[in-house]
């Protein structure tokens, strides 16, 4: 995997390595997979079908329109925090961003490789979906419930990259990176990475889980072999804006859509 050379020397050892991902992953994705399987046992404990389970993901919060937009942006903030903490991190150990592919380094290039991954995965994304949801394999994916108000479309556009940048920069980028240090072989750092991925995403039932660790497997394969994480996180804001504000142009207009 390409990265940017290191002073060895600052690099801490395997066993600060290992601490430092656990408590990483605490403070992110990993505690939002153990309450997916939660929520999930949750469901299926009901004893209803999961085509009658309904996950809302960018949810309205109160009736007053600027609380609620306060509210939203907090939200986002807040979930950034362990990407900012991603790259603090990587600055204490001798590194940059630039170590884990995330710079402007050719943004060209980076432009058109996010925007063919956002057209196939996304693509591939939604169809699962559907026909995983009508096989009633999947919950209702509900993207947003926010009133339509002139920072509707504003906020999901934000939230599309805040769940970007989240996702690839601590389960892709840093993930890897720091498995790679500490002496894990690629393809189990890879499935490793993939199953997280999925599991956090099992709130939308197992179509959720099975698309999610595809592109996990995906997304992992060629950051390992071109070491370039920018393109990843342009590719997975664009298919989540695209689902977000889909939702919002395409509801009550198709019949195909739960």
């Amino acid at each position: 995997m390409a990265t940017a050379p290191v002073a060895r020397d600052v690099v801490p050892d395997r066993r600060t390595l290992s601490v430092e991902v656990w408590i990483v992953l605490a403070l992110s994705l990993g505690a939002s997979a153990l309450y997916a399987v939660l929520d999930l046992a949750q469901d299926v404990s009901s004893g209803r079908a999961l085509r009658q389970q309904t996950a809302v993901i960018n949810a309205s919060v109160t009736a007053n329109s600027t609380l609620n937009l306060l509210y939203q942006l907090l939200g986002i903030a807040v979930a950034v925090v362990p990407v900012v903490l991603v790259v603090y991190l990587l600055g204490r150990s001798g590194e940059s961003a630039g170590s884990i592919g995330l710079d402007a380094k050719e943004p060209g290039r980076e432009v058109v490789w996010g925007a063919a991954l956002a057209a196939v995965i996304g693509g591939a994304g939604l169809a699962l979906y559907i026909g995983s949801f009508y096989g009633g394999l999947d919950l209702k994916v509900v993207p947003t419930n926010l009133p339509p108000t002139w920072w509707r479309i504003p906020v999901l556009l934000l939230a599309a990259v805040q769940y970007g940048l989240l996702e690839e920069v601590v389960i892709c980028g840093y993930l890897l990176h720091r498995l790679q240090q500490i002496g894990w072989r690629e393809n189990r750092s890879l499935v490793t990475s993939a199953l997280l991925r999925g599991s956090y995403h099992l709130y939308q039932g197992a179509g959720g889980f099975v698309g999610n660790l595809v592109m996990g497997l995906i997304f992992g394969r060629l950051y390992q072999r071109q070491g370039r994480l920018g393109r990843l996180v342009l590719a997975h804001s664009l298919i989540d804006a695209g689902a977000l504000v889909g939702y919002v142009v395409l509801k009550g207009k198709v019949s195909w859509l739960p």
